[in-house]
């Protein structure tokens, strides 16, 4: 291996992004998949005939239930947990000061509401709340 091979090597390990090595993921043929959904329909329409139709309503009923129980989502307790806190005392200055803000930024017209926002009141907002939030997030998660 030789000098220009060792600097090629350590320019290409710091400029990761000049190379690309990631294919794309391969598609499925619409063709293929419709096949597949008929024959599954067939199937499952070809069972229904040969139950009764008290059982297959039952069974219906507990897949539905299933798939609902599946399809839950997670829900994430920091948002819950930060938006208790930019309730509490604690982040009460910090959301006082941000709501005048935003009262005086939507009251103001023209050039005064062009010169003005509130983004800094908003950090300083998020701030206190992800500061309150962290331990009792913590004990929160598993």
């Amino acid at each position: 291996m030789g000098f220009w091979d060792t600097i090629t090597d350590l320019v290409e390990a710091a400029t990761p992004w000049v190379t690309a090595e990631a294919e794309a993921p391969a598609q499925e043929s619409t063709e293929e998949t419709t096949v597949e959904a008929t024959k599954e329909e067939e199937a499952a329409s070809e069972e229904a005939a040969e139950e009764p139709e008290g059982e297959a309503a039952e069974e219906e009923e507990e897949e539905e239930e299933e798939e609902e129980e599946d399809e839950e989502e997670i829900v994430d307790p920091k948002e819950k947990i930060e938006e208790e806190c930019r309730e509490s005392k604690q982040c009460h200055d910090v959301k006082h000061h941000f709501d005048e803000c935003v009262e005086r930024v939507t009251n103001a017209s023209g050039e005064e509401a062009a010169k003005e926002d509130c983004v800094e009141e908003f950090f300083h907002l998020a701030h206190c709340a992800t500061q309150c939030a962290a331990p009792k997030l913590w004990s929160a998660l598993k």
